[in-house]
C-alpha cells in the first residue's frame, strides 16, 4: 500500500506513525547519542569496508534524497567486523541534509547537529536474497553514517555533486558508474553503534547503526548543490529539498556501545 510521505507540514515525520505505527517502536532511528554514556563493549571488533568501484550503477533522485545504487550480484563491495557477524553487502548511499549549513543531520551528538548526514547501507547477503528482504528482519540492514561538517571543499564528494545537474526532479536517474565509496569516509572507522530502524518510511527496525565519530568536510557551495535539488517532478511546482532529516527519537531501553 503506497502512503504519501514526505517532509511537509502535513506528510513530514510528526504525522509518519498515522499510516506507520511502528514510528512509535522500541527501536526507531534516529537518535541523540551522548558519548559519555556510550558502553565499552570488548566483544566489538574494527569495522572492514571493501568497496569496489566498478559496482557503482546509478544515480537517483526519489523525491526524498539523492540516492547511488550498486549492483547486488556479489560481494565486491562490503561490510564485515564491526557490530555484526558474516557479510553485509553494500546496496546504496543517501544523503540527509537542512536548510542551513548548521542543522541537518540525523544523528546528534549531545544535541549537536551537523549540515548533512551520509547513510551507507548495507545488507546481510549470508542469510537474505535481496535487500528489500532483508529489511524485513532484525539482523537485514547495517548502516554505517557519517557526519559531515561545513569546511573545505571535499573533492570526493565533488562528483556526487556534479551528477546532481543530471537529477534534479523527482523520478530523475542518470549512469553513476566507477565510484569508490571509500573515498566519503574519514580516516577514524571508531563508530557508536546500536539497535535501531530505517528514518524513512516503512521505518522497519532491521538496522544495526554504526555511526562513525569523526566526520567528514563539506563546503558551503557543495551544500547549496544538494539544497537545489528538488522534491517536486518535472511538472510540479517546485519545492527545494531541504530539511529531508527525522529528528531523533526516544532511546527507550536501548544501548549505545562504543568502539574502540
Amino acid at each position: 500500500m503506497a502512503h504519501d510521505w514526505g517532509y511537509g507540514h502535513h506528510n513530514g515525520p510528526s504525522a509518519w506513525s498515522k499510516s506507520f505505527p511502528i514510528a512509535d517502536g522500541p527501536r526507531q532511528s534516529p537518535i541523540n547519542i551522548i558519548p559519555e554514556q556510550a558502553q565499552h563493549d570488548p566483544s566489538l571488533k574494527p569495522l572492514t569496508l571493501k568497496y569496489d568501484p566498478s559496482t557503482a550503477n546509478g544515480i537517483l533522485n526519489n523525491g526524498h534524497s539523492v540516492q547511488v545504487s550498486f549492483a547486488d550480484g556479489d560481494n565486491r563491495s562490503t561490510l564485515t567486523g564491526g557490530p555484526v557477524n558474516g557479510t553485509y553487502r553494500l546496496g546504496q548511499f543517501h544523503f540527509h541534509w537542512g536548510s542551513t549549513d548548521h542543522h541537518g543531520s540525523e544523528h546528534t551528538i549531545n544535541g549537536k547537529s551537523f549540515a548533512a548526514e551520509l547513510h551507507l547501507v548495507h545488507w546481510n547477503a549470508d542469510k537474505y536474497a535481496s535487500l528489500a528482504e532483508a529489511a524485513q528482519h532484525p539482523d537485514g540492514l547495517a548502516v554505517v553514517g557519517v557526519f559531515l561538517q561545513v569546511g573545505s571543499s571535499n573533492p570526493h564528494l565533488q562528483r556526487v555533486v556534479d551528477a546532481m545537474a543530471d537529477i534534479q526532479n523527482k523520478g530523475t536517474q542518470h549512469t553513476f558508474s566507477n565510484f569508490d565509496p571509500s573515498t566519503l569516509l574519514p580516516h577514524s572507522l571508531d563508530y557508536w553503534t546500536y539497535d535501531g530502524s530505517l528514518t524513512t518510511p516503512p521505518l522497519l527496525e532491521s538496522v544495526t547503526w554504526i555511526v562513525l565519530k569523526e566526520h567528514i568536510s563539506v563546503s558551503h557551495e557543495q551544500m547549496a548543490k544538494f539544497r537545489s535539488l528538488l522534491f517536486t517532478g518535472k511538472d510540479q511546482h517546485p519545492c527545494h529539498m531541504q530539511n529531508n532529516f527525522r529528528p531523533p527519537q526516544p532511546l527507550k531501553n536501548r544501548k549505545v556501545r562504543v568502539y574502540p
